[in-house]
């Protein structure tokens, strides 16, 4: 009998239950694969396209499939009625994009957790829009908050990396507003908004943000002039009032002749 014991490919890979812990192998059709290291063994999932490599109904994947499907919607054309048996499709299909988005974040590969996340952020949508009752809706919607903080929170790491903290912060500042907007329209539940920590980790990641953001003239003056302001030095006030003033003037000029 063949041996197919997976003991000597996961030999020196212990599993750690405090840290998600991922690699990358080379596949036997020498394309990339992940693995992401479980208590009782691993997975291993493709890089691009569905984790497990499947085209289902053809399709690049069931979300795919199911846009297809939306865009065939017309006056006298059925409705597009998701029932238990395609959400739970749906969710199998939601929840090998989560591993993977975790694998790929454990890894620092930020591009491929901003496109996981997206879709996943679109399966939720999809199902918010099609669902045939609430309680269907709600199995993949009170997920949201959590999606939708990974993908901020791998656009705002991204966006530093280049530099380019003004996005950066503002990805962050996206995301906390509309886990404030979902929790107003379905936070009902006081307990389960309580227990959500999505916003604590965002507000963080925004503070570090700014920390590390360089600072601009006009930064610089508003600095000041909060603290002359504050010693109730108004002289020096309103001479740091007129040089922010001529800087943003100059600014919006200097865009204008841009245009």
């Amino acid at each position: 009998m063949k041996n197919r014991d997976i003991a000597e490919i996961l030999e020196g890979w212990d599993y750690e239950p405090d840290r998600v812990s991922a690699r990358w192998i080379t596949g036997r059709d020498g394309l990339p694969k992940v693995q992401l290291r479980l208590d009782l063994g691993l997975f291993q999932m493709e890089a691009e396209g569905r984790p497990d490599g499947t085209t289902p109904r053809g399709y690049p994947s069931l979300l795919e499939y199911y846009k297809s499907l939306e865009k065939t919607i017309s006056p006298g054309h059925p409705s597009l009625d998701l029932h238990e048996e395609a959400c739970a499709e749906l969710q199998q299909e939601a929840v090998q994009y989560y591993y993977r988005y975790l694998a790929f974040y454990a890894l620092k590969y930020l591009e491929g957790v901003i496109r996981d996340t997206d879709h996943n952020l679109q399966i939720l949508d999809l199902v918010a829009r099609h669902a045939v009752d609430e309680e269907l809706a709600w199995q993949f919607l009170q997920f949201f908050p959590y999606v939708r903080m990974m993908h901020a929170r791998a656009v705002a790491e991204k966006e530093s990396e280049n530099h380019d903290y003004e996005k950066a912060i503002e990805a962050v500042r996206s995301a906390i507003q509309d886990i404030r907007a979902f929790w107003e329209n379905y936070g009902d539940d006081e307990e389960l908004v309580n227990d959500g920590d999505e916003e604590e980790i965002l507000q963080e990641l925004l503070h570090r943000l700014q920390r590390h953001k360089p600072r601009s003239e006009a930064d610089r003056l508003r600095e000041d002039l909060e603290k002359a302001v504050a010693a109730e030095n108004y002289e020096k006030a309103a001479a740091l009032r007129d040089q922010l003033r001529k800087l943003v003037e100059t600014a919006h000029e200097s865009v204008g002749d841009g245009q």
